[in-house]
């Protein structure tokens, strides 16, 4: 399951930043898309000529292309706890999950699991967010579904999306769709994330515009897309 990540104009450690008026430095902006086991030859910026990929294309042409990359796991959880956190999976205890050694399938975070990102732990999103930024989640999380481990109490002060896999979705537990701590949508018309995505980071765009943000946007898709949407 690979990870594939964009950066355009600026380095993930550029994140780790202070801003001083001593030497009036600006407040960028942060948009963060992490696309599900999306691969590096899949889109046209890469070499690819049977995707279409007209927007991501044009924003290699107009920022930084980057041609080598590495993530701690190659599986949601661990890859995504060094993403928010910038250490090892291993070290903060998210390199597996609660299931017991021998078992399948300990690799990731399942639903109901009593598991999740310590809150402890120091986010990319706090840190900005003590630097005045306004902070959103859009998207897959997986790092938690309980509530002590969602976004927002890891310093995203908004959140919308889907606390796990598309591919989780369980009898006893329907795919829910999230806004805040509350879950609005169970189980989730998947075939319309992509675009209810789209359509919260765009509105948060527009709420903050005169603000510093992070807007941190893990697409659900490519993984498992049995759900898609072909209108424009």
């Amino acid at each position: 399951m690979a990870r594939f990540t964009l950066f355009v104009g600026t380095l993930f450690c550029g994140l780790f930043f202070t801003c001083t008026d001593q030497y009036n430095l600006s407040k960028p902006n942060f948009i963060l898309i992490y696309c599900d086991d999306l691969g590096y030859g899949d889109i046209g910026a890469y070499g690819n000529k049977v995707h279409r990929t007209p927007h991501l294309d044009r924003m290699a042409e107009e920022g930084v292309v980057l041609a080598d990359f590495y993530v701690t796991s190659g599986v949601c959880t661990p890859s995504r706890s060094s993403l928010m956190t910038g250490s090892y999976p291993i070290r903060i205890d998210m390199n597996v999950n609660a299931r017991k050694r021998g078992e399948v399938g300990r690799q990731v975070l399942f639903p109901r699991a009593y598991k999740g990102l310590n809150p402890n732990e120091i986010t990319i999103a706090e840190i900005l967010k003590d630097q005045g930024y306004a902070t959103a989640c859009i998207g897959k999380w997986h790092l938690g579904d309980q509530s002590e481990f969602l976004p927002t109490r890891q310093g995203f002060e908004y959140y919308f999306g889907i606390p796990y896999s598309n591919d989780m979705n369980r009898d006893f537990c329907p795919l829910p769709l999230m806004r805040g701590e509350q879950v609005i949508e169970a189980p989730v018309d998947q075939a319309t994330l992509t675009r209810r995505y789209t359509e919260e980071a765009l509105a948060f765009i527009d709420l903050h515009q005169d603000d510093p943000f992070l807007i941190y946007l893990p697409h659900t898709m490519t993984h498992t897309t049995n759900f898609l949407n072909f209108t424009k």
